[in-house]
């Protein structure tokens, strides 16, 4: 292993990228989670007793120098960009004309198209405790979602963490056992990922619940289709495959057909015709029955859906970190969209 850190060092140490891009790749390699400096971290058990101090002391000069490479190169691009020319503060007022995100925009017209059939909007609270997170979902307690590899928790209390769905307002719901339900719950959520094109540690989601009596996976297919067409438009059309979440059973991925190429394929849908959107499935009784309803007597369904994935669908966005960087000139291409 000392041999391997001294060669990595070497490497760290003559890298200088030559863009952004062979930046990104440098950090993919040496400080993502699966990442060369994380693999020896996780063969360190291996290490003899005896010298497991030095090879402690190697691994950490080791990741400070990758980190510190990256860090001095980000600082560097930061300061090579070109200064975006600042607005005129002396011109009259009404220059510049304000406009919707493009995940404000796709999350209204979701509510929109749920509301229309019967659904109220409700909301909770970002950091939840374990129980609305988590057990009341039916999670076991060595399920890895409660890492903290995947969970933002608060200091250091492992009962309280930033939610990583909006499931949780749908067991607060439940649990105030005013029944019917029929709402949905857009929100924002959080992760431990890596940022990349792909991912992010904070996103978007709605989720939609349904309780009664004789709900049944029907009712699920028809809401979803509804809204399918009513968003995609009317020649979309939707499949289910079996899937599997703590939460509910059965369970199911529910794709649509890709409105790009209109199901040839294309880069977009991988040249299959179809799309992932969302999860969905009955909920689990044991859920129902943590929340205090009878199980016996009432069922229902529930899905889960990223506005950022639909998002990038509709208009054809294929880097998510654009959402948060604020740029004005990306922002703009989306007025006539309000």
């Amino acid at each position: 292993m000392k041999d391997k850190i001294a060669a990595l060092l070497t490497e760290i140490e003559a890298f200088v990228p030559e863009n952004a891009d062979a930046l990104e790749a440098f950090r993919l390699k040496f400080m993502s989670k699966k990442g060369l400096i994380a693999g020896l971290f996780a063969d360190f058990k291996t290490v003899a007793p005896e010298d497991r101090k030095e090879m402690g002391v190697l691994l950490n000069e080791l990741k400070d120098k990758a980190q510190g490479r990256l860090n001095q190169f980000r600082q560097i691009g930061e300061i090579e960009k070109a200064p975006i020319a600042k607005p005129d503060l002396t011109l009259p007022a009404g220059q510049f004309s304000g406009g919707r995100h493009p995940l404000s925009i796709v999350r209204n017209q979701i509510n929109s198209i749920f509301k229309r059939i019967g659904f109220t909007i409700s909301e909770g609270p970002e950091i939840e405790d374990d129980f609305h997170n988590f057990t009341a979902l039916n999670f076991p307690p060595e399920h890895p979602a409660r890492d903290m590899q995947d969970t933002f928790f608060i200091s250091r209390d492992p009962d309280i963490a930033l939610r990583t769905h909006t499931s949780s307002v749908q067991v607060r719901v439940m649990e105030a056992g005013k029944l019917p339900i029929r709402i949905i719950a857009p929100g924002r959520v959080f992760r431990n990922e890596a940022i990349s094109a792909r991912a992010h540690c904070i996103f978007h989601q709605i989720e939609g619940l349904y309780v009664d009596k004789d709900v049944s996976f029907a009712d699920l297919k028809q809401t979803l289709f509804y809204f399918a067409q009513e968003f995609f438009g009317a020649e979309t059309r939707i499949r289910f495959r079996p899937s599997y979440f703590p939460f509910t059973e059965t369970s199911a991925e529910m794709d649509v057909s890709c409105n790009i190429c209109g199901g040839s394929g294309c880069n977009i849908c991988k040249h299959s015709g179809w799309v992932e959107i969302m999860g969905c499935g009955m909920v689990d009784p044991n859920v129902l029955e943590a929340c205090g309803i009878d199980s016996s007597i009432y069922s229902g369904y529930a899905f889960g859906m990223g506005i950022e994935r639909i998002t990038m669908m509709k208009f054809q966005i294929n880097d998510l970190r654009l959402f948060f960087e604020n740029d004005i000139r990306f922002l703009k291409q989306f007025e006539a969209a309000q």
